[in-house]
């Protein structure tokens, strides 16, 4: 049996492998230290890929976009990764920003919210996290109280990415602290609605730069809730499955780089009198390096199949998200080890790479978090891996 992707993926892959090369490298010297790049920059670069017809190619063809489903977006997404500009983490070059909460909007609210993302009229963020709470439901304590046909909004939200210039939150809050899930709900807040503020920011070793997002007394009509009460919790998990599976290509695009990078260095670096290339310490890490990157690559795509099939990715998409990131991590680190002093400085771009890694163990969910939901679908029997295929 050949394993491979559709002619029509390749070409797509191609084809953003040179916008990155032509129209993003050049870039990197000056924005990869910084947390966003211009506007008219970031529309520039949208116009040229709405010309050459990459724009929204991640998402469903009934929503004007280009249908290439989980295994096509992961193609894209490891060939943006390539570059280490702060824009292209978020792939708003290519398409907007969304996640799947608002494909599951009312038609009206898909009218308000979703259509002028997808035509890049409006720009949106999702608010999860909590200091006491990420991951896990239990600990929220941003409450939604029903009022009549609205609902008062109360709390705080921290490390929201792009809040500063979202046009409207996806807000996770507590509307029931019996439901299911923890009872939570999802709603739609606009920007500018009173008692909605920007806290502070937060300076991490990535160059993100993400935000506090505070809630006193914000009242929102309940039309503005996504899906029925109490059962946020599933569109948050929903988003956090297709967030993980998203580390696996950003984390093998920039693993790939230092990879490429090491290799061209120890084939070129001369040490008493032999190319660095030819010492076992090097070559083994050059093996291991080569061998973790094919196997977190085959995981990421495993995945983002089994998505595009319809089937139950909550275990895999973890699995990816730890494994990915962790190889990304190792491969960074053996790649400025090769270089030696020369992997420390900012003329190369491996200390960022190292400094984005490290930043990955933890975000979406962090390493050990992957591991309790790994393990708590393994040991109770839902996730099906720990039964022996049939002959």
């Amino acid at each position: 049996m050949e394993f491979g992707f559709d002619h029509e993926l390749l070409m797509l892959r191609d084809s953003v492998r040179r916008f990155v090369q032509e129209e993003l490298m050049p870039l990197e010297a000056s924005y990869a230290n910084e947390p966003d790049i211009p506007d008219d920059l970031r529309q520039r670069l949208q116009n040229k890929a709405k010309t050459l017809g990459f724009w929204c190619f991640d998402l469903p063809e009934e929503h004007g976009g280009g249908g290439v489903g989980y295994v096509g977006m992961c193609l894209v997404m490891e060939e943006l990764a390539k570059c280490n500009v702060p824009s292209f983490r978020a792939q708003t070059v290519l398409t907007p920003y969304l996640g799947p909460v608002l494909f599951r909007c009312s038609p009206e609210q898909k009218e308000k919210y979703l259509y002028p993302v997808i035509r890049g009229d409006k720009r949106t963020c999702f608010a999860l996290t909590e200091p006491g709470a990420g991951s896990d439901p239990s600990g929220m304590l941003t409450t939604a109280v029903r009022e009549g046909d609205h609902y008062r909004i109360n709390g705080s939200k921290i490390y929201i990415t792009s809040a500063d210039k979202a046009d409207f939150v996806q807000l996770f809050a507590k509307t029931d602290e019996t439901g299911s899930g923890g009872g939570v709900s999802c709603f739609l807040v606009d920007k500018g609605t009173p008692g909605m503020s920007l806290g502070q920011s937060f300076e991490l070793m990535s160059p993100d730069r993400p935000w506090e997002l505070v809630f006193d007394n914000v009242r929102i009509p309940a039309a503005q809730r996504v899906g029925e009460a109490g059962q946020g919790w599933e569109l948050a998990r929903e988003f956090l499955n297709v967030g993980r599976l998203i580390h696996g290509p950003k984390a093998l695009g920039r693993a790939q780089r230092a990879l490429e990078m090491a290799i061209d260095f120890a084939n070129q670096r001369q040490t008493f009198g032999q190319p660095l290339a030819r010492r076992q310490a090097i070559q083994w890490m050059i093996a291991d390096s080569t061998t973790e990157l094919h196997a977190a690559r085959l995981m990421t795509y495993h995945a983002a199949w089994k998505a595009d099939q319809g089937a139950n990715f909550h275990v895999e998409a973890s699995q990816v998200k730890l494994y990915a990131d962790e190889v990304y991590m190792r491969i960074v680190d053996r790649a400025i080890q090769i270089h030696g002093g020369l992997g420390l400085s900012r003329e190369l771009p491996l200390e960022l790479m190292f400094r984005d890694a490290r930043s990955r163990l933890i975000t979406e969910g962090s390493s050990e978090m992957q591991r309790m939901i790994i393990a708590s679908e393994v040991l109770s029997g839902r996730s099906g891996v720990n039964r022996l295929a049939p002959a």
